[in-house]
């Protein structure tokens, strides 16, 4: 019963506000367009849909409200107007009660909120659709005193999300079967993607791991901020880190006055972005305004700070690889090149016809160098190619979507601090130098480096082995091992002397023969 009255909520949410016309208009059935105008009389639909679709998710509550924020990074799926209107939701969300929180930190350590902090501000600082953030005092094992963020769960959230995952499901079924434009934005496989991060995000025990790995990568960059994770007072519902004191990196104007280098700081947002992509594998996947700041502290000043890590890409070496060369390819209008990596890559069926595809690539990149290099969007052309490779049956992995949305964040960001910003130019050094050591010299002797810890401990043992295996045969055997082998061998001598010596006869036969064919003709 429940489900039921959730289910006709949210039917009534999308009639309300209009969201019918988002996908009624591509139905050829009449009876649905006058059940919608019946149920929904007196709505005003003067906004735009875009903004109503934003109002209907934030009306639905946190749930989706964080799906709205997964879809606007779907920019190969949705609408720019759609999308850019869903990207508002990162920061919209209104807190819990503090009460909550504090029992969810208690009952996740099973002690007072005062016996495991030496404060704790019961305003939160910040609050999403997953979690809210409140600062604190906490005095470790050894006794001193840190400022920390504690990071806690919204209650209840699992059932919640598995109830409205399976409504989400129902319904993307409904718009797969019902719409051709449905098919097209693929609303099953987008609920599912939904699904897998939403999971991902419940456990902050992952964020805090995949924070504390990011932190080690970044170690020695001295670009970028990443906070000490308090793995003591860390749980599936609570993580506590160290408390990080910046400038939200939208505050453009506040940050130019404090003195920092706002084209340098652009350009570090893309050195960190590819280091992270081509060096590491392993980056930041939610990199949106609202989770970066600046810091001002003169220790580290000018440098970014990196916030929420509930989402993180992986990528393989094949997949960098491939992604490397796809870019270095696009700047030298090398389409060819381009298409036989889409091949060469597997996500290509092996018939596809390699100038076809070309064919279509150029279709798609010829136009972007009509402009300044500073004018090509990297993620628009890597999103362009996504929506190419569809038409020869390709699915795109999940990783590169990711990878695709991070680079349009990274790339809008650096354009609002810096106009002039040439990404291509930030980037095309990273990646000519980086894909030097992965196929030069370099490669091979980082190899026989990782491997030399193997021959080292095989080397010794060579001649034991030798000796053990030359004892194991008795003398007398090997005698008549080599005889054997030497009987052989003359045989094969004999056989190949016959087949020489009846060759040659065969020829010569050949040539008398036709020697006397001539003769009886003339």
């Amino acid at each position: 019963m429940k489900r039921f009255f959730r289910g006709a909520t949210i039917v009534w949410v999308v009639l309300r506000y209009g969201l019918d016309g988002l996908v009624l208009n591509s139905f050829q059935r009449p009876w649905l367009h006058a059940l919608a105008r019946v149920v929904s009389v007196g709505r005003n639909l003067e906004a735009p849909r875009g903004q109503r679709l934003r109002e209907a998710l934030e009306r639905l509550g946190p749930i989706f409200v964080k799906f709205g924020q997964v879809l606007s990074t779907r920019r190969d799926l949705m609408p720019p107007d759609i999308a850019d209107e869903l990207a508002l939701l990162q920061d919209r969300v209104p807190p819990f009660d503090s009460a909550i929180a504090v029992a969810t930190i208690e009952r996740a350590f099973g002690r007072r909120v005062e016996e495991i902090f030496v404060s704790f501000e019961q305003v939160p600082v910040a609050s999403a659709s997953i979690a809210q953030v409140h600062f604190a005092t906490l005095r470790d094992r050894h006794g001193q005193l840190h400022e920390v963020a504690v990071k806690v769960l919204r209650p209840g959230m699992l059932p919640v999300i598995d109830k409205d995952l399976s409504l989400m499901r129902m319904m993307a079924g409904w718009v797969d079967s019902l719409s051709a434009d449905g098919k097209r934005l693929k609303p099953r496989e987008v609920v599912a993607e939904f699904d897998t991060y939403l999971h991902d995000e419940l456990d902050l025990v992952r964020e805090a791991a995949n924070a504390a790995q990011l932190r080690r990568n970044m170690e020695g960059l001295d670009l970028v901020e990443i906070p000490i994770i308090h793995w003591d007072f860390c749980h599936p519902e609570v993580m506590v880190m160290e408390r990080m004191n910046g400038v939200p990196i939208s505050q453009v104007e506040r940050l130019r006055a404090a003195g920092v280098d706002i084209p340098k700081l652009a350009r570090d947002g893309v050195t960190i972005f590819f280091t992270q992509v081509f060096r590491d594998g392993f980056f930041h996947a939610d990199m949106h305004p609202g989770n970066i700041q600046v810091s001002l502290a003169p220790a580290t000043f000018g440098r970014y700070i990196s916030l929420d890590f509930g989402i993180v890409g992986t990528l393989t070496e094949s997949d960098k690889e491939y992604l490397a060369q796809n870019f270095v390819a696009f700047f030298r209008r090398d389409y060819k090149r381009v298409a036989e990596l889409h091949i060469e890559s597997g996500w290509v069926p092996p018939e596809t016809r390699v100038n076809d595809l070309e064919s279509a690539i150029r279709t798609v990149c010829e136009p972007y160098f009509d402009r300044p290099l500073k004018e090509i969007s990297l993620g628009m052309v890597l999103m362009r190619l996504f929506q190419t490779s569809r038409r020869f049956q390709v699915e795109i992995q999940p990783q590169l979507v990711l990878l695709q949305k991070t680079l349009l964040n990274i790339e809008g960001l650096g354009r609002q601090l810096d106009p002039e910003l040439d990404l291509w130019s930030t980037a095309k050094p990273f990646l000519e130098t980086w894909m030097l050591d992965q196929m030069g010299p370099r490669r091979l002797l980082r190899e026989f480096k990782a491997e030399a810890p193997h021959y080292a401990k095989l080397l010794p043992e060579l001649p034991r082995l030798l000796h053990g295996y030359l004892s194991r045969q008795p003398v007398q055997q090997q005698q008549r091992e080599l005889r054997e082998l030497l009987k052989e061998q003359k045989r094969t001598n004999q056989l190949l002397q016959s087949l020489v010596y009846g060759g040659v006869g065969f020829v010569l036969g050949l040539l008398v023969m036709q020697w006397v064919v001539r003769v009886q003709i003339f």
